[in-house]
């Protein structure tokens, strides 16, 4: 089975003039090469695409592949993560992870939050600031916490993140304004110990891999999961099984939230616990890294003695049972 895998490499966008938290999503060349021998073991024959780009260009010019494994995450735009899969699909071309509308909803977080919400689940109360005027109107008791509505990977995130009066809220509003050229989210800070659920499947087939505490350590910049510390999660960051009632509790709420939102096939829902002690919802990555050694899912699975090989090998069955029961399309393949 021919097997595309669609990516965006870190260092070509650092060549092109990109910083370095711009392109903290991308990936490096460990996780795609670490993808395709895997891939190669499990008996595909895997064959590298690259960016949307590539995709466009190779597509039209006629190629195909059985199943693309997508992990491309996209440049500019709430639509980013979801550019990709919209042109697989345009071309009848099934692929890993998720659709085009749970990638856009889940990557903007008040949307996502807000799904969550009307689910009946808990989250934390929550304002979308789009203009520094909004400030004033935020109704929300502090601590706060602010982050870009649309970002990943810790981006945007600092110690000066979580704030505790109007003062410090316009400050960092502000900041994140500028920087990131698109809406605020301030949420109720939660004080309590922070969890990532990795969940393997597909709606009802959907499972919990495990449930793992991120706590950080001296030196790293408190109270967030930051971009430093998730860069530097070696010195900063200690990983470690929750306990027994916490997983049971966060694997409950990360099952009902990856079902309700129509996620698929693989990756992460953050949880963190309130004042008193009740675990919520933060955030869901459908498109959770892959690096082998460095992301958290693989770190969570090899806790939880699930092997690299066994996370793809899980992806791709969840992915191919998809394939295998879904309608047929009317017409003929595009070209």
């Amino acid at each position: 089975m021919k097997i595309g895998i669609t990516y965006d490499l870190r260092e070509e966008y650092l060549a092109l003039g990109y910083g370095e938290e711009e392109t903290a999503e991308f990936d490096q060349p460990q996780t795609i090469q670490a993808i395709q021998e895997t891939l190669q073991e499990l008996g595909y024959s895997p064959e590298r695409i690259g960016n949307a780009q590539s995709l466009m260009t190779r597509i039209l010019a006629g190629e195909r592949w059985d199943l693309v494994f997508n992990i491309a995450e996209g440049l500019r735009g709430f639509g980013r993560e979801a550019l990709v899969p919209a042109l697989l699909e345009a071309y009848n071309i099934p692929y890993t992870f998720s659709d085009p509308l749970v990638l856009t909803v889940t990557l903007h977080k008040a949307t996502a939050k807000r799904l969550v919400r009307d689910l009946g689940l808990p989250t934390p109360d929550f304002f979308l600031v789009e203009r520094i005027e909004d400030v004033r109107s935020v109704e929300i008791s502090y601590p706060l916490f602010l982050k870009p509505v649309a970002e990943g990977t810790g981006k945007g995130i600092r110690e000066s993140s979580c704030v505790s009066s109007l003062r410090e809220l316009e400050r960092e509003a502000e900041r994140l304004l500028a920087e990131y050229a698109q809406p605020v989210l301030v949420e109720s800070f939660l004080p309590g110990k922070e969890f990532t659920v990795g969940i393997m499947g597909t709606g009802s087939n959907a499972r919990v891999l495990g449930v793992m505490e991120v706590v950080l350590l001296e030196g790293a910049e408190a109270q967030a999961y930051s971009y430093k510390n998730k860069e530097e999660c070696e010195r900063y960051v200690l990983y470690r099984l929750a306990g027994e009632a916490e997983a049971l509790e966060a694997s409950e709420l990360a099952l009902k939230a990856w079902r309700g939102l129509g996620c698929r096939d693989a990756g992460r829902v953050d949880l963190r616990q309130g004042p008193e002690g009740r675990i919520q919802f933060l955030e869901v990555n459908p498109l959770a890294g892959l690096h082998p050694l460095h992301s958290d899912l693989p770190i969570l699975c090899k806790m939880n003695n699930i092997s690299y090989k066994q996370l793809i090998q899980g992806i791709m069955e969840s992915a191919l049972a998809r394939v295998n029961t879904r309608p047929s399309t009317i017409g003929p393949r595009g070209k």
